[in-house]
């Protein structure tokens, strides 16, 4: 007898897996970097709460600013961030481009050199009959073609701004390129012209009246804008109460006004050598809102009291007047402490000294790192000439007024945070172990230890121990290039560099208008509804901006005084310190920070030279020489190129007779 056949169960087909994505794509705006490379900054941060890093060959003809689609490649990533490329450009950021003619040929057919779009990319100028153009020239031109990496942009000159070789167009040329608005509205100027140029008795009504404080500002010799004033004594039980009293921008700027619409645009003010594009009018920025000494001027104080420790033990924000004593520039408050001049207030510098020691103990006990780095300042005549480096160290004055605005803003975000309302942080991410690991290793190529995943500990640890040597300034900017940008975010994300949970901008309203927005918060001005996220994107966006423009000033000066000390001397020698090392040549900087040049191999001693990855070093197969990061070479200036920033060096002094004497010893042998 046969079996029944069971009936066979009905199985579902097995579906296929489904492909993992490969790319996400998002919207958001670009910004270049002058190396070629970009970030994409998300349209939506719920989407992608990363800035997008986007390599040079994957920008599809996007420049500074423009409205892209990017493809975020999910399967990659870097120690910039997730990675994308740049799929479409939506919206071009302008029309316009800031240019200088690199060079006309026999066949009348003119290139121009545009920073933003960068060397590698060819710009053709159409021939203008209203401008008869040269080489140098610098140039705004109306983009016709946009062009790709293989297809050059096409443009017409829409106006002429001056001369390479003329310094006074340097300020006027980067306003252009950067787009920035330099000049301010009729009716902005007169909004601020409204409010006279005293403080009246009605402003002072409802105020805390503080003008009886002994009260002084410090600021650089070339500020006009002071900000923030200090008044600090000593009670009988050794507590220090401090006030940090800072202009109240917020009284005269209201939500909404033509000043708040100007100001919101500009985010900052953009400061150049020997000039400043301000984010307030002259009215307001120079004048009514500028702690001047021996007139009256409404202020945000921070009132703070401090144990003997330190330690704070109480606080208080007012709205108040005062009426500052004296304007001291940094030079005159540290003469008053060295006892070089004399000074009524030399008690209450003495007793800040003391605070600020304090104070940076307890920032130090954080974790907090201090570079306490000087600053090479560049002297420009009338005209826009260098005429010198100015060294400006940073002494204890600059201390104890950095110590005491830290802690303002700190109070103010604890303050607001307190309430339980959203703010504009100013906040810090903690760098990458990968980025922290290869800074350490620099710091072992130099001859320091430092353990496998550094701590904050560890490094204030390498800090102290560079302090007196000649590696400090190396070792502090590469630290500084290692971190991330702070930036503004209603998302309090902390700041590592500071090692403080609560931090904002508060003490310069005058010239950032997110510590405009911490004013009003503080005393509920600020209409409901606000967007903050829109706001902390634009005053991050702008201050990049600005400084990318401060930058390309300070570069173009710097090779001008260059070119000066050149031309003076054609066979003038300069010190340069190696930076970094690569198997194809060195980097060094000009002492001061003058300038930063380049060797190829080919171009060092008559060697042939290895390059050693463990040591960090280039070594000369046949004579044994090596050059390391932190040694310092003598070299000469060949040529500057002003148009595209470039400088050109070959070796010179014991260099190059070390090469000689090494030369001559491989003959004989």
């Amino acid at each position: 007898m046969s079996k029944k056949r069971r009936p066979r169960s009905k199985q579902k087909p097995k579906e296929a897996p489904k492909p993992t994505p490969k790319h996400e794509l998002m919207r958001g705006t670009i910004r270049m970097h002058p190396k070629g490379f970009g970030f994409v900054i998300p349209e939506n941060p719920v989407q992608c709460p990363q800035d997008v890093f986007i390599p040079k060959h994957l920008t599809d003809n996007a420049v500074d600013g423009d409205s892209v689609e990017v493809a975020i490649n999910l399967q990659s990533t870097s120690e910039k961030g997730p990675e994308g490329k740049v799929v479409a450009v939506l919206t071009r950021a302008r029309k316009h481009l800031a240019g200088t003619i690199r060079n006309i040929t026999e066949e009348g057919v003119i290139f121009a050199h545009v920073p933003l779009l960068g060397a590698s990319r060819q710009v053709i100028v159409h021939k203008s009959h209203d401008h008869l153009l040269k080489a140098g020239d610098r140039v705004i031109l109306h983009v016709l073609e946009w062009g790709t990496e293989r297809e050059p942009t096409v443009s017409e000159v829409t106006h002429l701004i001056g001369h390479i070789n003329d310094a006074s167009c340097d300020i006027r040329a980067a306003i252009e390129e950067f787009d920035l608005r330099s000049t301010f509205p009729h009716p902005v100027v007169e909004e601020a012209k409204k409010y006279g140029s005293t403080v009246t008795a009605a402003d002072v009504k409802k105020r805390m009246d503080l003008r009886d404080l002994e009260t002084f500002t410090i600021d650089p010799d070339t500020a006009k804008d002071y900000d923030d004033a200090l008044s600090l004594r000593k009670d009988r039980k050794g507590h220090y109460h401090l006030a940090v009293h800072i202009a109240d921008v917020a009284h005269y700027v209201k939500p909404g006004s033509k000043l708040d619409l100007e100001a919101i645009q500009r985010s900052n003010s953009t400061y150049f050598p020997g000039t400043c594009v301000p984010m307030l009018p002259e009215e307001l920025s120079n004048e009514l809102c500028s702690l001047k000494p021996n007139v009256d001027r409404l202020t945000v104080s921070v009132l703070m009291t401090f144990d003997k420790t330190g330690s704070l033990i109480h606080h208080e924000i007012v709205r108040a007047v005062i009426h500052s004593a004296k304007r001291f520039t940094y030079q005159e408050a540290k003469d008053v402490l060295d006892k070089k001049s004399k000074s009524p207030h030399e008690k209450a510098l003495k007793l800040m000294v003391e605070l600020c020691l304090l104070l940076k103990k307890k920032r130090y006990e954080r974790g907090s790192i201090d570079f306490s780095l000087s600053e090479m300042v560049i002297l420009v005549d009338p005209k826009g000439n260098p005429t010198g480096l100015k060294k400006v160290e940073y002494d204890i004055t600059h201390q104890l007024v950095e110590e005491f605005m830290l802690k303002a803003n700190e109070m103010v975000a604890r303050e607001i945070a307190s309430r339980g309302k959203e703010l504009i942080y100013r906040v810090h991410e903690e760098p990458q172990e990968e980025t922290i690991e290869e800074f350490s290793q620099l710091a072992r190529t130099l001859g320091f230890h430092v353990p496998p995943k550094a701590t904050p500990a560890d490094l204030q640890t390498l800090f102290r121990e560079a302090k007196d040597s000649p590696f400090l300034p190396q070792l502090s900017v590469a630290f500084i290039r290692s971190m991330k940008l702070a930036s503004y975010s209603p998302e309090n994300i902390g700041h590592y560099g500071l090692a403080l949970e609560h931090y904002c901008h508060f003490t310069s309203p005058i010239r950032r208008y997110s510590d405009l927005i911490a004013q009003r918060l503080l005393f509920d001005e600020e209409p409901e509804g606000i967007d903050l996220k829109a706001v902390s994107l634009q005053c991050s966006e702008q201050e990049r901006i600005s400084f990318r423009a401060e930058m390309s000033v300070k570069t173009l000066k710097k090779l001008r005084l260059l070119q000066k000390y050149h031309q003076e001397d054609p066979l003038k020698e300069f010190t340069g310190t190696i930076t970094k090392i690569k198997p194809f040549g060195l980097f060094f900087e000009i002492q001061d920070g003058l300038a930063e040049g380049f060797l190829h191999i080919s171009e060092l001693e008559n060697d042939y030279f290895i390059y050693d990855e463990p040591r960090g070093v280039l070594y000369g197969r046949g004579t044994g020489i090596t050059h390391g990061l932190g040694e310092t070479l003598q070299v000469r200036l060949e040529h500057i190129d002003l148009v595209l920033l470039e400088t050109k060096w070959t070796l010179a002094g014991d260099n190059v007779r070390k090469s000689k004497r090494s030369s001559k010893k491989r003959r004989r042998r």
